[in-house]
């Protein structure tokens, strides 16, 4: 069973009329196809995400919840505040085993394959940081036996009226605020001034975040009297003439050091909701001890929760919304616009070199028209390392991984500092983005920001104006997801602006592999328009350009497409000859998709042309492989040919074993 909630709370107190409440709605709950919505609303500060996770355990332990507890912060999947509930579904299905390349393209028909995949299923789901109701509403499961729990900072009021129950939260009261407040300090002085006691929580205002931050405080003056801590905290608060949890906040703040003080300035202008160690390095310009020892200082601070570190392989970390803000402001009153440039600028360079090396480790070297860039001076490269630098093949296998993981945890960033760097007028920086943004789409495709990226980088391309390489291969970057997206006329767009390009290329071996390349690219476009006789003619071309440079993969890949394409065609012959040389050569690669998935086109025709036995051996490696990738959709169609190999052999009950193999595959990417 799957359960991907947030840790529980070190200390939490109170809550326990709502948490009653949800804890009898679910008994109660009677719908066959819609779920229960627990909607946790209130301010800032106020404990929801912590009570969320709570109700969510103790619906696992009480109830029967087989299909496990799902988890999505909805902050992690803005861009500029709007939320992508098309990105949203893509992890939640991924959450589900779907495969990553059996997601649905369109938005709509991503949203029928996860009520498909929901449908009867038991499960609970917690939705954390939604701001509309209308955020909310594609995500529910299809089922009324799931459990919804939706947090909020105001009521979503499209939920109401009977179509969710609502868990809004006060302030704690002042027994529950010192009860939490005293197990948070666990100090003697508390026992011995309760009167001081009771000025901290007052001035904390019921915030459980702001009791944090005030224990803290409390835990690192342990020499002053007690009285002498909140006097000296009434004081600066009442001379900032901030209320709420700002006065905390800013009294925290005031008592950094000043490189700490200096990180918590810059961290809201990082691209994207998240930043690591590395990252936060780049951006502050600290050393990398200074700056571990400033994040170590906020969170000691309250301003900052480390907790989450570890369960990311890049070492995720963020500052919460309210929190975000206040650092913003500090910002804006305290930071130069020319500080926050060149640390932006320094940022945007170190995690393009970064997305570059991820890049390269995860696809292996290929063609690119941006140089990796130099390091950044003082800021070391992130913990990835390089997979040729090991010794053995599991080795390599799992550094290639984990550099795919980490484009796949930090792509928001990743698209956020595209944003940044056109913005900035950095086109450099924005045309190499593309690559790595464009490597990690083929692994994860139909992401909505996927284009935004690409049409960045052909914007870049044009305005820097003298770079013809750039032109060709963002054009035919971009082309994809159009043609992807059934948007063929743009697609033909960029392909004949790529085309037109190819006129300005030189003859280095780099420009002639864009050339090579940007006829590939016109010919899947004929491809994806069923036109696979202009298509063959493009592929042919392509791989004598490849052959000229000459480019022992080009050709390889070309060959494949040129056998995929006459298998279309109906030339099986010509079809039987390209790809057995293709799988042949990818085999001696060591290209581990496509030997894969060129045994698996071998196959389909041997079949046709009555070479069961032949296929049937082809059809089992490039299921073995598919396995191995964990890819369903690949294994599916595997078990598909099996099952009509072995019913045209009169072996029907193997024949029925692949069908039932691929129906559950597809059952559980939600695909029927």
């Amino acid at each position: 069973m799957r359960v991907e909630l947030p840790p529980e709370p070190v200390y939490f107190v109170n809550r326990d009329d709502e948490r009653e409440r949800a804890l009898r709605a679910v008994t109660e709950w009677r719908s066959r196809s819609r779920p229960l919505v627990l909607a946790v609303s209130g301010a800032g500060g106020l404990g929801k995400t912590e009570l969320a996770g709570l109700i969510a355990r103790t619906l696992l332990d009480q109830h029967s919840f087989p299909d496990g507890a799902l988890s999505v912060d909805l902050d992690d999947f803005r861009a500029d505040g709007v939320l992508d509930p098309g990105d949203v579904l893509t992890q939640l299905l991924g959450s589900l085993d779907v495969a990553q390349e059996q997601v649905q393209r369109s938005y709509a028909a991503r949203c029928r394959q996860y009520w498909n995949r929901t449908a009867g299923a038991k499960l609970v789901l917690l939705l954390d940081n939604a701001r509309y109701a209308s955020e909310v509403v594609p995500l529910l499961p299809a089922s009324g036996d799931s459990v919804v729990i939706v947090t909020s900072h105001g009521p979503l009021h499209d939920l109401e009226a009977g179509a969710a129950v609502d868990l809004a939260l006060a302030p704690l009261e002042e027994r529950a605020a010192t009860e939490l407040l005293e197990l948070i300090v666990r100090d003697h002085r508390m026992a011995a001034d309760p009167e001081a006691v009771r000025a901290v929580v007052r001035l904390c205002d019921g915030l459980p975040a702001a009791l944090h931050v005030a224990g803290r405080w409390v835990r690192t003056h342990r020499l002053r009297p007690l009285a002498r801590v909140v006097s000296d905290l009434r004081a600066e608060l009442d001379e900032k003439g901030v209320s709420g949890v700002e006065h905390v906040w800013d009294m925290a703040y005031e008592d950094l050091s000043s490189p700490a003080a200096l990180l918590y300035r810059l961290l809201p202008h990082h691209p994207g909701e998240t930043f690591t160690l590395h990252s936060a390095t780049a951006l502050s310009g600290l050393d990398p001890e200074a700056c571990q020892d400033a994040l170590e200082e906020l969170d000691r601070a309250g301003l900052l929760d480390l907790r989450l570190l570890a369960l990311t392989v890049a070492g995720q970390m963020r500052l919460p919304g309210p929190q975000r803000g206040h650092a913003l402001r500090r910002s804006r009153r305290e930071t130069s616009d020319g500080e926050v440039a060149e640390a932006q600028v320094r940022l945007v360079r170190w995690l393009v070199r970064q997305a570059q090396l991820a890049d390269q480790y995860a696809a292996g070297r290929r063609l690119t028209v941006v140089s990796l860039l130099d390091p950044l001076p003082g800021v070391p490269d992130g913990p990835l390392e390089d997979p040729e630098a090991a010794e053995d093949a599991a080795t390599r296998t799992a550094r290639a991984e984990r550099a795919a993981r980490w484009l796949d945890e930090e792509r928001h960033v990743l698209f956020a500092c595209s944003r940044l760097a056109h913005a900035r007028g950095m086109d450099t920086e924005t045309v190499a983005l593309s690559e790595p943004v464009w490597t990690h789409a083929l692994d994860h495709p139909h992401q909505s920001e996927v284009a935004e990226v690409l049409r960045r980088a052909v914007d870049s391309a044009v305005r820097y104006g003298g770079n013809a390489g750039w032109l060709v291969r963002t054009r035919c970057q971009l082309a994809r997801p159009l043609w992807e997206s059934e948007e063929l006329a743009a697609a033909q767009e960029q392909i004949d602006g790529a085309m037109s390009a190819l006129e300005l290329l030189g003859e280095s071996e780099r420009e002639r592999k864009l050339a090579a390349s940007a006829v590939e690219h016109r010919g899947m476009l004929k491809g994806a328009r069923g036109e696979w006789s202009s298509a063959l003619g493009d592929f042919a071309g392509a791989r004598d350009l490849h052959r000229a440079i000459p480019n022992p993969y080009g050709v390889l890949l070309m060959t494949y497409r040129m056998g995929e394409a006459s298998a279309k065609t109906g030339d099986l012959d010509t079809a039987r000859l390209l790809l057995a040389e293709a799988h042949a050569g990818f085999v001696a690669q060591g290209r581990e998709r496509l030997i894969g998935r060129s045994a698996f086109a071998l196959a389909g025709v041997l079949h046709r042309l009555g070479r069961a036995d032949d296929a049937r051996e082809l059809y089992e490696q490039s299921l073995g492989r598919a396995a191995r990738r964990r890819s369903g959709f690949d294994a599916a169609r595997v078990h598909d040919a099996l099952a009509e190999l072995n019913e045209g052999d009169g072996h029907l009950a193997e024949a029925e074993e692949h069908r039932v193999a691929a129906r559950a595959l597809r059952q559980r990417n939600g695909l029927i």
